[in-house]
């Protein structure tokens, strides 16, 4: 079963040679590996350059966003196991093996979500963090969120789906997981960290920077998922959707 990781990357020298290490000294063989770098200028594309003989395709074009550039970088993979890794995070390794093993036991599942460990810009383990059971309605509450880094799906889901929203420059991701939901697919949740993410001053999620955005998408992932505006009422469910995740992320 062929496994293709795409990694978007885009001035992040720092981190980029840790992040494809993790993926090509996997202990797994079968993995087509494919690098978007739609035109760093920090000295990435020559560390992408000297790992050119492990990696199956890279791609130097302008993109409109990390969504398009992850949607050019599927569209050249050819493996049933899709999964995609940026170019700040870690894979774990046996990652894929395990993967692999699921996916082959359970044949009706199309997307699988590990957890993973936050880490620093240094690579400290900060704290864990857990990928939920996931439910279209508790997404639309902001409830349910799965790891990035630790989410598999079958390549045609990923299809089925219609690939990632490129007009998303917040959550692509995130709405990439409601479509697939939305399109019929079956997710699993398996306790075991396939991943290190990590949070940094430079990244979009240590930045802070998106936070309107953030808030926007979510408004919009509700009308997506329930079909109407939110109201009164939903407006108190979602700090309490929130508030009981907080709880049970602090007992784990």
């Amino acid at each position: 079963m062929k496994v293709s990781i795409v990694t978007i990357s885009f001035n992040q020298a720092r981190f980029l040679e840790e992040a494809i290490c993790s993926v090509v000294n996997q202990d797994y063989d079968d993995v087509e590996y494919i690098v978007v770098d739609p035109g760093s200028t920090d000295g990435s594309r020559d560390i992408i350059q000297g790992y050119k003989d492990k990696i199956a395709k890279i791609i130097y074009e302008p993109d409109r966003g990390p969504a398009d550039g992850l949607n050019k970088g599927f569209a050249e993979a050819h493996g049933e196991i899709f999964g995609f890794l940026n170019s700040d995070d870690v894979l774990e390794p046996g990652a894929f093996s395990r993967v692999v093993q699921y996916f082959e036991a359970h044949p009706d599942v199309d997307v699988i979500s590990g957890h993973s460990w936050i880490i620093d810009a240094e690579g400290n383990i900060k704290r864990r963090f857990f990928s939920d059971r996931y439910s279209l309605r508790m997404a639309a509450y902001g409830a349910s969120i799965l790891s990035q880094a630790s989410t598999f799906f079958r390549a045609k889901a990923f299809r089925r789906a219609g690939g990632f929203n490129i007009e998303n420059r917040s959550n692509w991701d995130g709405e990439l997981f409601i479509d697939i939901a939305l399109a019929g697919a079956q997710f699993s949740l398996v306790p075991e960290f396939w991943s290190r993410f990590r949070i940094h001053e430079y990244g979009i999620t240590g930045s802070g920077k998106l936070h309107a955005l953030y808030q926007s998408h979510r408004e919009k992932m509700f009308r997506k998922i329930m079909g109407r505006e939110p109201n009164i009422m939903d407006r108190f469910l979602v700090e309490g959707a929130r508030f009981g995740r907080k709880l049970l992320l602090m007992s784990q």
